[in-house]
């Protein structure tokens, strides 16, 4: 299998590293942050203003879009780019969190998974194969496979049920994609580790999803309801029992400390709904901690978001302006919320890439976070 990823700096003092993906829409810069378009479209942002900050790549989700308005229409659209207008790259997960999450019933079974619809209670299967076959349809850049979720606290029992179903679909969903890579579709297939937060399967989850050598990895079944310490404990745990040599994506995390702590294990790809749903709630990224911009102390606030974020936001709008348009439910207070949200996390990305490049990650990391939580600098 073709590699396509390519590392280009590792950290002298963690396991933190750049490098550059070679998609069908353009290359991506590693570390990433991907901003979740559910929908495909980004809450409240356009794809200009993604273009804008700098964006190379966003997700998408199958289960919604599948739904409404359908892998048909989407296909003849030409796929989410020409659907969407955005020229860039698109990931798309499988759907099957969502059918775990929001479907009002559903059966899994080693054929799949039957749900229905949280829309209108309509039935519907999922497969492996028909996952990946919506993706190509979607005409996705990267696709995941088919994976069964499982919680915070799954007994041990449930879990090896999963993790069992979870890599046959793998398997199926390899066999499928390959299929559609020979009738001409370019996308990539990354399988997920599972294993619930048990040490033993995911060490078994990591072997049999290395052996497929498909082009990534996911690390799924993390930020699922554990404690921010479980969290790093298996994530720290997991990443090295993967390839050197492939592209590490976790799902479901885009908070500063997560994602500072995701890059020090190793990991490439990150994505989360939680810089834009915080935006439309009224908080704000800042180099302080998060900012609630509903505070009646912000009411005569004439300063900026953040004086050291150079967003066209902090560049011209105040904290009053901005809390006066949250208080009085405007659209644009949404809007201006998730640019600035999205623009601070993509800032940080880079400048933990170039704290990669020299060498001093660490001490960024370490840096950014004293001040982040509101810690004193040590001496």
């Amino acid at each position: 299998m073709k590699e396509i990823f390519t590392v280009c700096h590792k950290d002298a003092h963690s396991s933190a590293r750049t490098g550059i993906l070679e998609l069908p829409h353009g290359r991506v810069q590693t570390p990433v942050f991907m901003p979740v378009g559910t929908n495909a479209t980004v809450k409240a942002v356009s794809k200009d203003s993604l273009e804008e900050i700098g964006f190379e790549i966003i997700l998408a989700n199958t289960y919604h879009l599948y739904l409404r308005p359908g892998p048909e229409l989407m296909e003849k659209a030409g796929g989410l780019h020409g659907f969407s207008a955005w020229k860039r790259n698109f990931l798309t997960d499988s759907g099957g969190f969502q059918v775990f999450s929001l479907a009002q019933l559903r059966k899994i079974t080693e054929e799949g998974v039957k749900f229905q619809s949280h829309i209108d209670g309509s039935r519907h299967l999922f497969t492996p194969e028909s996952v990946v076959n919506t993706q190509t349809k979607f005409n996705s850049d990267i696709q995941m496979q088919l994976d069964v979720c499982t919680g915070f606290g799954t007994e041990y029992k449930q879990a090896v049920k999963a993790l069992d179903i979870t890599s046959k679909w793998a398997s199926r969903a390899k066999a499928e994609w390959l299929r559609r890579r020979d009738e001409g579709y370019q996308g990539m297939l990354f399988p997920i580790v599972q294993g619930n937060f048990f040490k033993d399967l995911r060490e078994k989850s990591a072997d049999f999803v290395s052996s497929l050598d498909l082009p990534g990895i996911a690390i799924g079944g993390l930020s699922v309801g554990e404690d921010f310490e479980t969290y790093c404990e298996f994530l720290e745990y997991t990443a090295p029992l993967l390839p050197k040599t492939k592209p590490l994506y976790v799902m479901g995390i885009g908070t500063p400390d997560f994602i500072l702590e995701s890059v020090s294990a190793g990991v490439d790809m990150f994505d989360c709904v939680l810089p834009t749903r915080n935006a439309r709630n009224g908080s704000y990224f800042t180099h302080d901690g998060p900012l609630s911009i509903k505070k009646e102390c912000y009411k005569e606030d004439f300063s900026p978001i953040d004086s050291e974020c150079d967003c066209k936001v902090c560049r011209q709008y105040s904290r009053a302006y901005l809390r006066h348009l949250y208080k009085n439910d405007e659209i644009l207070s949404s809007m201006l919320a998730s640019y600035h949200n999205l623009y601070f996390l993509n800032s940080l990305v880079k400048d933990i890439r170039k704290a990669i490049e020299e060498d001093r990650f660490s001490e960024f990391k370490d840096s950014f976070m004293r001040r982040y939580k509101g810690c004193p600098a040590s001496d």
